[in-house]
């Protein structure tokens, strides 16, 4: 908090601006040099916020991240602007008008729910982070929307708002909180809460989240980003025992249809690995009856195909090559392919990426990807490329 009043004076804010762009491997020099003409403290404050903005532009985007304020663990764990702007979008395409934001953060979740012009409680406990939501809701233009309180979230009156969002904390002194109970608040308290609201609820949750652990009343919906598996969120008032992915950019959303695991088959000449929040999600199922494909193996998440089928909830690769797994014969065979940019993706095998390229030591200039899997429970190699990347084999497939 100190950190922040000083930054928020005329002095303070001219000197973020001079340093908006410090290079971290000179920033001893920097430091050295500002110290002269400003008091210690502040250049230190303003160098730690400098930093925090370059690493927050990630998740806010440059221009934004660039007149917020952060806090480290504000930093790592708010929500990426990309993600807390759909699921505005989604709150107000419902019909809400008013979200009371509890464990609120830094604001990321406020400003994106403000944007969306929805007025906007935020709560948090601990007093500098609700103090550089309070200063981020100023700098953004959004104070008119977004009122900040310093409280004990279990404590607040959300009777008044037609929705509530909770982001419980789930990181502790350890690290990562992988037991619902253990966020704070517990998963328990937030769902209580969502239940309360008069309108919708949406619980931000981790999303390794186990299935059995989703009230029978709430939709559970996985979403990524660009690839990455970002959250799972816990939805009410919405589509009771509904199940999702959400993709984005799009946002492109697969509902379950309850259907059974696909059958077992041996491997076509595509291979589809689906995003992220899809196998999170379950929906492998859906991928599959889509492509018309099965799986590889009954415990691995990869979906094989004979036809090309694009999709935007796998990633299609053309297999040329089906082998038992043995390091020697994929050497042999990337060396004869000239193959010297070599991805490796693992799913239901022990070896790890890094050590397999020290074995074969890829060299050429033609790129390959290979798949350390299961093909019936049995270890195997699967050689190909991305299928609608352009690539062109090194040899044609074999007959």
């Amino acid at each position: 908090m100190n950190d922040l009043a000083l930054l928020l004076t005329p002095e303070g804010r001219a000197l973020l601006d001079e340093v908006r762009d410090t290079d971290p491997a000179r920033e001893l020099a920097v430091a050295t040099r500002l110290r002269r003409e400003h008091p210690a403290e502040l250049v230190s404050a303003a160098l730690g916020q400098a930093r925090l903005r370059q690493r927050a532009a990630v998740k806010f985007g440059a221009e934004d991240a660039g007149r917020m304020f952060f806090t480290p663990n504000g930093v790592e764990q708010s929500t990426r602007a990309s993600v807390a702007a759909y699921r505005a979008r989604r709150l107000a395409e419902s019909g809400v008008t008013s979200v009371a934001d509890l464990c609120c953060g830094i604001g990321g979740d406020a400003i994106a729910l403000a944007r969306a012009g929805i007025r906007v409680l935020a709560v948090d406990r601990d007093p500098a982070t609700a103090a550089a939501a309070r200063a981020n809701a100023e700098a953004l233009g959004l104070a008119g929307l977004i009122e900040v309180r310093e409280a004990d979230v279990t404590e607040v009156d959300t009777a008044g708002y037609d929705a509530v969002f909770v982001d419980p904390a789930r990181r502790g002194g350890r690290g990562r909180i992988f037991d619902p109970e253990a966020y704070s608040p517990p998963l328990s308290w937030a769902v209580s809460a969502a239940r309360r609201a008069p309108h919708t609820a949406a619980l931000k949750i981790a999303p390794g989240i186990p299935h059995e652990a989703v009230p029978e009343d709430a939709e559970a919906e996985w979403i990524s980003d660009g690839g990455d598996v970002k959250e799972a969120v816990l939805w009410f008032g919405t589509e009771p025992g509904a199940v999702r992915a959400t993709l984005l950019p799009g946002p492109r959303t697969l509902l379950s249809r309850g259907l059974p695991d696909p059958e077992v088959r041996p491997p076509g000449r595509y291979l589809y690995e689906p995003d992220g929040a899809v196998i999170r999600a379950h929906l492998v199922a859906e991928v599959a009856e889509e492509l018309d494909g099965g799986l590889l193996d009954a415990t691995i998440a990869y979906v094989t195909a004979d036809e090309l089928r694009p999709t935007p909830y796998a990633t299609a690769y053309e297999i040329t090559d089906h082998l038992p797994f043995n390091v020697k014969k994929l050497k042999a065979l990337l060396r004869e392919r000239e193959v010297g940019n070599l991805t490796v993706k693992k799913r239901g095998s022990a070896v790890e990426p890094e050590e397999l390229r020290r074995k074969v030591k890829p060299q050429g200039p033609h790129a390959a990807t290979v798949f350390l899997t299961r093909v019936a429970g049995a270890p195997a190699m699967l050689i190909g490329h991305p299928a609608l990347a352009g690539a062109v084999r090194a040899a044609p497939p074999p007959a």
